[in-house]
């Protein structure tokens, strides 16, 4: 899966579930702040595996999506 890819599928899913990216952040329970998960949605950074399994469950992706 391309970054791109990434960016549209992680982006649909988290408007789907009517989620903001401070929701997200909040949800997760990881310590991580809006900023950052901005800027894994936008492919500039990748989650360690604890924050993609969450992130995964969250938003209903597989999380091996983000180490493709």
């Amino acid at each position: 899966m391309t970054s791109q890819e990434l960016q549209k599928l992680l982006s649909k899913k988290r408007t789907e579930l009517g989620y903001t990216h401070q929701e997200v952040a909040d949800l997760l329970g990881s310590g991580i702040t809006r900023q950052y998960y901005g800027m894994i949605e936008k492919g500039e950074r990748r989650p360690s595996v604890n924050v993609a399994k969450k992130l995964g469950e969250l938003l209903k992706v597989n999380w091996t999506i983000f180490f493709e």
